[in-house]
Formats: structure tokens, sequence, C-alpha cells
């Protein structure tokens, strides 16, 4: 099938490169030319594991391939997908300026019958904006389906080409068959492909992320909870995730959610409810807790160095707001690191692959690390904010010679307070004993 894909950030770029592996020929557009051409030559412009490996392999096929021209784009596919930014407003709510820009320019364009897919997480209604503001200019048929992505980062590949699930959204029988051969052979092995109509297909991923958000936001009140009356919520968790109603995902307490999807979505419909006259009373707690989790360190370090932090040096492991990207949005690290600078205290960062983001945002103002123990150097004490795997397994021996103070505060719960007590490393995590 001919495909085109209309965005190639984070959704875009994962999506054309896996369509394109099951023998579609794909065009993605973009308006960004560096990044065109450096995609031309071979580069990836994001961090995702195992996406270089298919896409370097697709364009030497000669079915994937990139380009300015959105008339051309147009023109070549016969499933158009929007992957463009739906970015935060500033009361909240998702901004279609985006995907509405761009239904203009196909309405304006188009010259016969293609289906066009938000692929972008979109608030309720956003089919029938796409499909009205198509329709201002031209009379050439047309249908918009609203199929959600549901992926994980770091997980991303994976997730497209063997996924739980696949929605779709469309009353058009038509556009329910293009679809359904479309992904036909990622379903091989009985997954479900779910057709319902495009508002009830625009909710599920609103409500799929936000219960998440919600489920993480719960275990982490009862942390700081389990910290007051002396309870250890690492035992809490495995008794609550063997509860086959509840599971185990989602439940590890932590520095609060990040990145692109959960802050946003969530945000998004409490805002959403709010004009549709109802009040998410959950998701405005979820965001309240949140905001606050994400700096719930700041105090603990605080009290370590009586109130004194102005002139600390203060090593941060661990920048992305998850492992396996190199993706910072609403990264909580970042947050503690600015409530460290607001206190007058020096960063020394390390991440395998988030740096030259955080370099963008911060630029001199704080120091990056070759490797994880160099940020160490003579620092007064170490903070973990994201659990990647390197930081699972460290040389405690190593820590406790390059720290000027061997304390460690942890806002990922990496380490078996058993464990780390025969350190003798004076030791601060979230929900559990602090070793003193």
């Amino acid at each position: 099938m001919k495909i085109t894909v209309i965005g190639t950030g984070y959704v875009g770029l994962v999506t054309g490169t896996c369509l394109a592996e099951t023998g579609n020929e794909v065009i993605c557009v973009d308006i960004d030319a560096q990044k065109v051409e450096k995609m031309k030559e071979g580069i990836v412009p994001i961090y995702e594991p195992h996406l270089d490996v298919l896409f370097h392999r697709n364009i030497k096929a000669n079915r994937l391939q990139f380009t300015t021209s959105f008339s051309e784009g147009l023109d070549h596919g016969e499933i158009i997908f929007l992957a463009l930014p739906t970015p935060e407003g500033e009361d909240g709510s998702a901004d279609l300026s985006y995907v509405l820009g761009v239904a203009q320019s196909i309405g304006k364009e188009i010259s016969e019958y293609k289906v066009i897919v938000d692929k972008s997480t979109v608030p309720v209604g956003t089919a029938d904006k796409v499909r009205e503001t198509i329709k201002k200019y031209t009379t050439v048929d047309f249908d918009v389906v609203s199929n959600p992505e549901f992926l994980r980062e770091g997980f991303a590949v994976d997730d497209f080409l063997k996924p739980e699930r696949i929605v779709i959204g469309s009353s058009s029988e038509k556009a329910i068959e293009l679809m359904q051969k479309l992904y036909k052979p990622f379903v091989r092995s009985g997954n479900p492909i779910i057709v319902m109509d495009e508002k009830s297909a625009e909710l599920t991923k609103y409500a799929a992320n936000s219960f998440l958000a919600t489920k993480i936001t719960f275990m982490n009140e009862i942390a700081n909870f389990c910290e007051k009356v002396g309870a250890d919520v690492d035992k809490v968790r495995i008794g609550m995730g063997t509860d086959s109603r509840i599971g185990k995902r989602f439940l590890f307490p932590g520095i609060g959610y990040g990145g692109s999807c959960f802050p946003k979505d969530v945000k998004a419909l409490y805002k959403a409810g709010k004009e549709a006259n109802y009040n998410f009373s959950i998701l405005d707690s979820v965001i309240r807790v949140n905001d606050v989790q994400k700096t719930i360190l700041i105090p603990k370090i605080e009290d370590h160095f009586k109130g004194k932090i102005a002139g600390k040096t203060i090593a941060v492991w661990g920048l992305a707001f998850k492992p396996e990207t190199d993706d910072i949005r609403e990264a909580p690290a970042l947050y503690v690191i600015d409530e460290l600078l607001k206190k007058g205290a020096s960063i020394q960062a390390f991440d395998p692959e988030a740096m030259p983001n955080v370099q963008r945002r911060y630029g001199d103002t704080i120091q990056f690390a070759s490797n994880m123990y160099e940020a160490l150097n003579k620092a007064d004490a170490l903070v973990i904010s994201t659990e990647w795997s390197i930081f699972r397994n460290p040389d405690f021996i190593k820590i406790k010679e390059k720290l000027n103070n061997a304390v460690i505060f942890d806002g990922r719960n990496l380490y078996d307070i058993n464990d780390i007590e025969k350190e003798k490393i004076k030791y601060v995590s979230i929900g559990r004993k602090q070793i003193i």
C-alpha cells in the first residue's frame, strides 16, 4: 500500500518506519528541510531502541522516503497519517492548530479519495473538526479515521510491530476495510483490531493514559504515607501487585511521571471535562500531586545539609523522563535540577542518551560528565532521577571514594534497603526506611 505520514516526530517516524517494514511504500513529510536532508542521509533524529535498524533497511530498499513537499506526500498516499504536534496550550487544552492547518492544506489540494488518519493524540471531536475543515475547500470524497497510538518510548518499535490492540475509529466501511488491510500483518498472533466510532477512539487514548498516570500517582501518595507511618512501600507494592485485579505494572513509586504523553494528556482530558461542564476530580488531584512529587527530594536534601545547599555540588544520574529514550519533556530530573540551581547548588550530570538535549536547555549552567562515575567527582551528594539499567548495580566502593559525602538520594528506589545498609552509605529513597 502507498502510505504518507505527515510529521516526523517520535510518533510519525516510528509509524512510517514500521509501516515500511511490512512492505508498504511510505513517504514521510516534514517542513524542517535540514531534518529531512539528514534523514535522507540515514541519520535517525531520535533515540529509540531498534529503530535505526529498520530505518536504514527500509531506506536502502526504497520503501521509506522523506520530503518537504506536502503536495508530493498527498499525491503519494492512499492513506494519509497526521502525526503532528498537539502541544499543551496555556489553559491545559490541546492545541490543534497544526492538525487543522494540515487539514486545510489537504482540502485545498486533494484530488482523489484519501483516508485521513488522526494518529496524534487529539481531543474528543477532533475527527469532526478535521472533516469539517477539509470539506470547506473540496467536494472530493474522503474519510477521516481516528487511530490513536499506544507506543511506549523505549519500546515503541516492539509496540508497533506487536501491538496489544489496534483501535480504529470510523463509521466508513471503506475506510475501515483499508485500515484493517494495512494493519493485518501486525496482528497475525490474534491480538484484536477494535473498531468503534471516532469519538470513542479519541477518548480511549486519553482515558488509558490518564488511568496509568492515576495509578502511578496513587502509589506515590502511598509511598509518601509510608514514610509518615513507618511502612515499606516495596512490601505494600508487592502485596497489592499480586492481586490480579490490580496487576504489578505502574506500581513503582518515585519522583513523578513525565514525558510527552502523561502530563499533557491528563491536563487535556481535565480541560475537556471543564469544557463539557464536567469536573474530573480525580484528574485534578493527579495533576496537583504529580507537580509536588517531582521535587519531593528537595526537602530531604535540604534536611541533610541543614538548609545550606548553596555552594554544594550535586551529582545527578539520569536526565531523560524514563530510561531507553533521550526525551526530556517534563522530565522530573529537570525540576530537581531547577530547584537545586535556585538554591545555589552546582550540578554534575550524566545520562546515557539525553545529555545533548539537556545541554541545549541549560548550556554551561550545569556540567556534563562522560560517564556515571565522573559525575561523582568531589560531589557532596548523588541524586538518581532516571532508572537506567546501568545505575542498578554500581560500584559502591567507587561511589564512596568519589563523593565528598557518601549520601544517595534515590528518586527511583533502585537499591535494596538491606543491601545498601551494608555499604555504609546514607541512603534516602521514596516510601522506605532512610539509611542514616
